[in-house]
């Protein structure tokens, strides 16, 4: 194999180390058992390029920096990739480090490498508000490459265990940030794609760097238990390989060693101590197919006893990453707990490489088939909340909520199974069927019976979901769901809505701006406009006025700027003619807002705030808030009711009155024969008053200021009411 890179005409091989020349030809080595010779003539001319990308530069332990690619590129080896993403691998950092363009490597590489490559690559050109946020969308891009070509992932983990391997040489902070990172997303995405060594691998060194201390102990223990355990593990072992043989079972029978965090979690989340998880055997069991797993369950179960609720179908129901197993907990010898797997071999390369066995094991087997497909389907949903998730930091957010392994398993009417994160709900379903269904959905049935939207799903439910035309997403769904599917389509609908009635309200507040200058809106032209928005690098005069409905910019200066920029503002303006006040029905919606410290109805003196990212919101004058200077007057925008308005408006009013029987009755009646709603009522002892008195206080719906005045007349002329006033915070 050396002849393959010696046979490479490039003198810059001359100062190549002779370790990492020895490296290189090891890697190549490794493909020689499912690689082309043109394959390999390939992957020795991406790396002579890498090599001569990287010249001079060190890694921070000191060693020539092509040897991190090249590591990374032999981890891929053992999942048996294809020569593009392997050339992918070696070159993945020659765009971040070393300048070479896209075009450079389409030219030389073939346009998937360079696509391959570039999805590895950071965006450090743009600039971003935070860390978080450049991290947020580093990976979204990262992750929008990987749908649409999953060896990206693929070589990103390779990339993060062998950096996570060799991290020994950075400070103790950045150490902990990446293990973190490490923790909360590489080593879920591995899993959640199937690369259960890699997965494991990963969490024990993210483990050992956010706590070192207990890593190095558990570690320790689980090193002098090992000795312990080798006579009862060899037992049981004999047993196990005594009964299969006995029921002419050809199997692999080994025992299974849990992995170190795996281990420290179980302690953790059942409260164990480190002798009582090492009390629990685990044995892996590889059959040659799925008839004889199920012919070796009863064969075990017949050798030792089962515990009741601890065995898991996962082939007749795979998990959502593809995995398939029998698992089952026996009572061993001496009370001891079993924990057995059951699987045959094409399972047991899927558990091992999930995904990656695609490129592994082409052989068009349906369970490889399925691998595929379910990845996708979930990629899908990635692209689909990436299109709907305002900024990075929030779809990273999204992504990291549906990452958990724990899963729920149910039914639809016809029996099509989804797998669901633990915890979710209707609702959730609903979006997981389609992003249509979970929009519509008004309510749900589960195992035939009518549930609430909020109900949490458990396994092996069956649910059916109802849903209307014309019913919408509600904002309070928000504090129930838990996919990021469902979060992310109900906050793109919400930002949708939002969007547009804050355009509606900035055209009004744009005009209310003109009018305060003398000016009229119409003199403003397109070609004005384009010039606006060009200065400000905004889309559309839409998304100006929006952000003015929603108070990040004053309808003033940007009326001042538009007349600037048409040149007609003269300063001698100001102090023209007062601006109309800019008219409210209270049925705008998320735009303009009631506050609730004063409560305005119409025939209330009233006066708007703009307040950042919630839009207008309408006080009365005397509002206590006003009064106190705890808002900024110059803020205040003169409103007034619409002549139309017709819609119900909740006032608080608070009632003294005795306590006699069928006060209560007597109240409610003269509040409905004033066509009053009453939406709420508490009552509380009433201070400075004997028992004789309650105090009641009522939620009521009225249409304006003259309504509620005939309410309260009715209200006054019980006997029993004592005092009666509209409440003020």
């Amino acid at each position: 194999m050396e002849m393959l890179l010696a046979d490479i005409d490039l003198p810059e091989l001359a100062s190549t180390a002779p370790e990492v020349f020895a490296d290189a030809n090891r890697f190549l080595s490794l493909n020689t058992s499912y690689l082309k010779l043109e394959d390999r003539q390939f992957l020795a001319t991406a790396f002579c390029f890498a090599d001569a990308s990287h010249r001079g530069q060190v890694r921070r332990s000191g060693e020539p920096y092509i040897s991190h690619p090249l590591a990374v590129a032999t981890i891929l080896t053992q999942w048996k990739l294809d020569a593009q993403a392997l050339a992918g691998a070696l070159l993945h950092d020659v765009m971040e480090d070393s300048g070479v363009t896209k075009l450079e490597l389409t030219e030389k590489f073939g346009k998937t490498v360079a696509e391959l490559v570039d999805g590895m690559s950071k965006i450090d050109k743009l600039e971003f508000q935070s860390k978080e946020e450049a991290q947020a969308e580093n990976f979204r891009k990262m992750l929008l490459a990987m749908a649409r070509d999953l060896r990206v992932m693929l070589i990103k983990l390779a990339d993060r265990l062998h950096n996570m391997r060799t991290m020994d040489a950075m400070r103790a902070d950045k150490q902990k940030r990446i293990a973190r990172e490490t923790m909360e997303i590489y080593a879920p995405i591995a899993n959640r794609i199937g690369l259960n060594s890699a997965y494991q691998e990963l969490d024990d060194l993210a483990f050992k760097y956010l706590h070192p201390n207990r890593y190095g102990v558990l570690s320790k223990a689980l090193k002098a238990a090992r000795g312990n355990r080798r006579e009862v593990v060899g037992r049981i072992l004999d047993s196990i390989k005594d009964k299969l043989a006995a029921a002419k079972i050809e199997a692999s029978v080994t025992g299974r060693e849990k992995n170190l965090y795996s281990i420290y979690r179980k302690m953790q989340e059942k409260q164990l101590s480190f002798s009582e998880v090492l009390d629990i055997y685990a044995f892996r069991v590889i059959v040659k197919d799925v008839p004889t797993s199920y012919l070796t369950l009863g064969a075990l179960h017949a050798l030792f006893k089962p515990i009741p609720g601890k065995f898991k179908d996962y082939i007749a129901i795979p998990k959502a990453n593809g995995y398939q197993s029998l698992h089952t907990t026996l009572f061993g010898p001496y009370g001891t707990p079993i924990e057995i797997q059951i699987r045959s071999g094409d399972m047991h390369r899927i558990a091992d490489a999930g995904v990656a066995s695609h490129w592994m094991y082409k052989s068009g087997d349906e369970g490889f088939s399925d691998v595929q497909k379910k990845t996708h389907q979930w990629l899908q949903s990635l692209l689909e909340m990436q299109t709907e998730s305002g900024d990075a930091v929030e779809f990273l957010e999204h992504i990291k909520v549906d990452l958990f392994p724990d899963q729920v398993y149910v039914f639809t009417p016809k029996g099509k199974i989804f797998n669901m994160p633990a915890g979710s709900c209707c609702v959730d379903f609903a979006y997981a069927v389609h992003s249509d269904i979970g929009d519509s959905c008004i309510a749900a049935k589960i195992n035939h019976e009518l549930v609430p939207l909020r109900t949490r799903l458990k396994n092996g439910d069956q649910v059916e979901i109802v849903s209307a035309v014309h019913a919408r997403p509600n904002p309070s769904w928000l504090t129930f769901v838990t996919t990021g599917k469902a979060r992310s389509h109900i906050r793109h609908f919400l930002k949708s809505l939002r969007f547009e009635e804050s355009v509606l309200l900035g055209d009004r507040l744009l005009a209310q701006g003109f009018a305060s200058l003398n000016q009229p809106l119409q003199q403003v032209s397109d070609d004005v406009w384009e010039r606006y928005l060009k200065e400000n690098g905004e889309k559309s005069r839409e998304v100006v006025k929006a952000e003015l409905g929603l108070g990040k910019r004053l309808a003033m200066v940007v009326a001042k700027r538009l007349l600037q920029l048409a040149g007609n503002w003269q300063e001698e303006l100001v102090g023209g003619r007062k601006a109309a006040a800019v008219a409210v029905r209270g049925s705008e919606g998320m735009a303009i807002q009631c506050a609730r410290c004063c409560n305005p109805i119409p025939g209330d003196p009233i006066l708007g705030f703009v307040k950042k990212d919630q839009g207008l919101v309408i006080h009365t004058h005397d509002c206590p808030q006003i009064a106190h200077g705890r808002i900024d007057s110059e803020k205040l925008i003169d409103v007034e009711w619409d002549a139309d308005v017709n819609r119900l408006f909740d006032v608080p009013v608070r009632i003294l009155a005795q306590n006699d029987r069928g006060t209560l009755a007597a109240i409610a009646t003269a509040i409905a024969e004033a066509d009053a709603n009453i939406t709420a009522v508490a009552t509380q002892e009433p201070e400075g008053f004997s028992e004789r008195y309650m105090q009641i206080q009522f939620t009521l719906q009225v249409s304006n200021r003259t309504h509620l005045a005939k309410v309260m007349k009715n209200l006054r002329q019980l006997p029993s009411a004592y005092r009666i006033q509209r409440m003020r915070s």
